[in-house]
């Protein structure tokens, strides 16, 4: 009888679907972000030139939070085979409007990232880094079938690509498909943000790994994006200029012994290392910090640094650890999916959030020069939450096929061979 009552009724309606877990760190993330911004805006509500209050920016980040809640949930309501049809328009629009920056952007520290839309800018590079994954996905999910037969990176000789049959091939089969989008990705990204680009790399670069190419193709990959990056520098290309000036200050910390100098003549990363000393194991408290004046961005590039200063290292760890477990949590959803997309996807979106994270952290330490990443669903920062929530929204509803095993195989795409 119970059984008729439910066939009869059908399923009930969940509002949250998907790995619970990954809900659970979302919600801890976001409450962490009202911390976070409420506290280390201080400095800009008290600034001369602005009459906003602490009150204001928490109702623009409590704003921004629930707007973004409300875009994951519908996310993850839609079925990843509108996902793996969507890929490449939404991929080929995220390259044109980030290109669009160029042209009528509004820049900062010599830098064009925006596209103003009212009172909001947006800035289409966080959009392109999410459509590089899901374009990937769907390049290298309908070739599984004969993927670990294919080159994709052709002959240093250029001159041979029209002549010789091979490299014709090889361009037909694995360049333009599967290396060209991502490259195109890094190059238009590459100009404005040198870091956003090194992240859509890397995670290409895994996604293509578990994707199964040719480990040889990948380390020819990895040998090719090195002399990019070095020629950039020498040549000051894009932001070359700027990426060598951050390595010279980041080196130079590490080389030289540094003597007590005015807090003005501090580097924003000293400033980070003295907040997090403050911090210790337990924190100032709440409310308590004594750099948060003196840091440049403490709501955005260094709010890890801010949060290990009023609530300690053991928290921050705490952290840590939680973006960690979204790409653990990640990998599970991954084992479970029966084809190759829905799996690529998971792996890729939650891969660059975590390598964001990362990066936001290691700057904080000196353990890397200077990025301008911010903490993914932390930071303040309308584009950067918007997109990690579209993404978080793309990997629970993945998740909520599994569950459901409602998972179908795209056309021209093969079971994927775990």
């Amino acid at each position: 009888m119970k059984n008729f009552s439910d066939t009869a009724e059908g399923p009930k309606f969940r509002l949250f679907t998907g790995d619970r877990v990954l809900w659970i760190i979302v919600a801890t993330l976001a409450v962490i972000s009202v911390l976070v911004v409420y506290s280390s805006t201080a400095k800009m509500a008290y600034d001369a030139h602005t009459a906003r209050t602490t009150a204001h920016f928490l109702r623009q980040q409590l704003f921004i939070l629930g707007g973004c809640m409300f875009v994951m949930l519908a996310v993850q309501k839609i079925n990843s085979r509108i996902y793996h049809y969507l890929a490449a328009p939404v991929y080929y629009l995220s390259v044109l409007l980030t290109l669009g920056v160029y042209f009528f952007g509004v820049s900062a520290n010599g830098a064009a990232r925006w596209i103003p839309i009212g009172s909001f800018l947006f800035q289409p590079s966080e959009a392109l880094k999410v459509a590089t994954v899901l374009f990937l996905a769907r390049q290298l999910a309908a070739r599984q079938s004969k993927i670990d037969k294919i080159r994709i990176v052709p002959s240093w000789k250029f001159w041979t690509w029209r002549s010789s049959r091979e490299q014709r091939r090889i361009w037909r089969d694995g360049t333009w498909p599967i290396l060209v989008p991502m490259l195109v990705s890094c190059l238009v990204i590459f100009p404005a943000h040198f870091s956003s680009a090194l992240l859509v790399f890397m995670a290409s670069w895994v996604m293509m790994l578990i994707g199964r190419v040719r480990f040889r193709e990948l380390m020819k990959l990895v040998v090719w994006a090195l002399v990019v990056v070095l020629l950039s520098m020498l040549f000051s290309w894009g932001r070359g200029a700027t990426a060598e000036g951050r390595f010279s200050t980041w080196a130079n910390l590490w080389t030289h012994t540094q003597t007590e100098k005015p807090i003005e003549e501090l580097t924003d990363t000293e400033r980070s290392m003295i907040a997090i000393h403050n911090g210790g194991i337990l924190g100032e408290g709440a409310g308590q910090s004594a750099m948060r004046v003196e840091m440049i961005h403490p709501e955005s590039d260094y709010a890890y640094a801010f949060f290990v200063e009023e609530y300690g290292l053991l928290l921050a760890v705490a952290v840590l650890m939680l973006y960690l477990w979204i790409f653990f949590r990640a990998i599970e959803i991954f084992r479970r999916c029966g084809t190759a997309f829905p799996g690529l996807l998971v792996l890729g979106l939650a891969l660059q959030i975590t390598c964001q994270a990362l990066l936001h952290i290691m700057v904080t330490v000196n353990l890397i020069p200077e990025t301008g990443q911010t903490l993914p669903l932390i930071s303040r920062g309308g584009s950067s939450v918007l997109f990690t929530s579209i993404a978080l929204g793309m990997i629970l509803s993945v998740s909520r096929q599994n569950d459901e095993k409602s998972h179908d195989t795209p056309k021209g795409e093969t079971i994927y061979e775990k």
